[in-house]
C-alpha cells in the first residue's frame, strides 16, 4: 500500500521535474506541505520560478490552479468574493473569488495591506469564507503558496511573526548554480516542455491520509517536542548562549507542525514510519519563521539562521531502529482493530 503511494508520488516529482530545473529541496518541501494540510511561505528574489512551481505542480496533481498578485490597493473581497446586485433578477447574487482554487498562489503577500493579509490567513486556518451571512467551503484539498520578495522594504507591509505563524514552512529559494542556469535557458529557450496529468485531485486527497496514518514513535514526537521547547529554554537543553539572542520562541503549532511534516516526508520516502531524520531534514523550514530574535540579537548581527544550527546540532536525536518502529505500527494498528 505504502509503496503503491509513493510511486505515485514520484511520477508526479518526476513529471514536475521536466519541467522546473533544480529546486528540489523547493519543490520537495511544497508537497511535503501539501501532504501535511498545511500552507507554505516561499522567499525569494523574483525570477526564480516560483510560479512556475507552484503552477506545475497543480497542472501535475490535476487540481484547480488560481493566482492573485496581491498590490496595495487589494481588498479582501477581491481575494474572497463579494454580493453583486442582478438587475435582471432583481436580487443579490455572490460572486466567489479566486481563491476558491486547490492551488492558491498568493504572489508578493507582503505588497497587501493587513486587512488583505488577514482575510487570506483566515481563509488558511478556517478553510471557509462567510459572505453576505452564507458560510462557503474552500475546496478539498486547499493548498495556498504564499510568496514574498526580501530583497524590498519600500511599498512593503510585513508579514508579521504571529501572523507568518500560521504557515507550515517558510521555504527560501536560491539561485540556480552555473550548470542549473545554463539547463535552464537551454530548455526554455525554443520550445518549453510542458507537464502532463499524472494524478487526479481525489488521489492528493487520498495521500494526505496515508501520510495521517504513518506511524510516528514516541521517541520521535520527543525530539520533536524537545527541538521547540529549546527555542524556548535554550538554556535546560544546553544552549545558554542563545538565552540572550532568542526573544520569543516556537508556539505548540510549531510541534504539531513538525510530527505531521515528518509523517509527510516518511511516505515521500517510502516509509510506513517515520524516523528522527523526517524530523530533522524538515526543522529548519518549520521554525526558521517562528523565532524571534531579540533586540540584543539585532545588535550584534546574530541570524535565526545562526540560532537554528546550534540547535539542531546540539539536541542529540534518538535512535529509532526499523524493528522498534514496526513494534509501535503493529500496536498501533492493534490499537485500532479495536474500535
Amino acid at each position: 500500500m505504502i509503496e503503491d503511494h509513493h510511486l505515485a508520488l514520484e511520477r508526479a516529482l518526476f513529471e514536475v521535474r521536466r519541467v522546473i530545473v533544480g529546486q528540489q529541496r523547493v519543490v520537495e518541501r511544497i508537497v511535503v506541505c501539501l501532504l501535511s494540510g498545511g500552507h507554505c511561505l516561499l522567499e525569494g528574489a523574483p525570477g526564480l520560478g516560483k510560479t512556475l512551481t507552484l503552477s506545475t505542480v497543480s497542472k501535475a496533481l490535476g487540481g484547480t490552479f488560481s493566482r492573485i498578485q496581491f498590490t496595495p490597493d487589494l481588498i479582501p473581497s477581491d481575494i474572497t468574493g463579494t454580493r453583486i446586485y442582478r438587475a435582471s433578477q432583481e436580487s443579490f447574487d455572490v460572486e466567489l473569488g479566486p481563491v476558491f482554487a486547490n492551488f492558491v498562489l498568493a504572489d508578493e503577500i507582503n505588497r497587501a495591506p493587513a486587512k488583505v493579509q488577514s482575510a487570506l490567513l483566515e481563509i488558511m486556518a478556517e478553510h471557509q469564507v462567510t459572505i453576505g451571512g452564507t458560510t462557503y467551503e474552500a475546496p478539498d484539498p486547499f493548498f495556498v503558496l504564499a510568496t514574498q520578495n526580501p530583497i524590498e522594504s519600500e511599498g512593503v507591509y510585513q508579514l508579521p511573526e504571529a501572523q507568518r505563524d500560521r504557515f507550515l514552512m517558510r521555504v527560501p529559494v536560491d539561485y540556480p548554480t552555473p550548470s542549473e542556469e545554463r539547463e535552464i535557458v537551454n530548455r526554455m529557450e525554443i520550445n518549453p516542455p510542458t507537464v502532463q496529468q499524472v494524478l487526479e485531485i481525489s488521489d492528493v486527497a487520498r495521500l494526505q491520509k496515508m501520510a495521517d496514518s504513518i506511524v510516528v514513535d514516541p521517541k520521535v514526537k520527543d525530539y520533536a517536542v524537545h527541538l521547540v521547547l529549546a527555542t524556548r529554554n535554550p538554556a535546560q537543553y544546553g544552549l545558554a548562549g542563545l538565552v540572550r539572542y532568542i526573544g520569543y520562541g516556537a508556539s505548540p503549532r510549531a510541534s504539531i507542525g513538525l510530527v505531521k511534516a515528518a509523517r509527510s516526508m516518511a511516505l515521500l520516502r517510502g516509509r510506513s514510519y517515520a524516523v528522527p531524520q523526517d524530523v530533522y531534514d524538515v526543522a529548519y523550514d518549520i521554525l526558521n519563521h517562528r523565532i524571534l530574535p531579540s533586540y540584543e540579537a539585532m545588535a550584534e548581527g546574530v541570524n535565526v539562521d545562526e540560532m537554528l544550527v546550534e540547535l539542531l546540532t546540539t539536541i542529540p536525536a534518538p535512535t529509532v531502529s526499523p524493528l522498534e518502529a514496526r513494534v509501535v505500527e503493529r500496536e498501533t494498528e492493534a490499537g485500532d482493530g479495536g474500535f
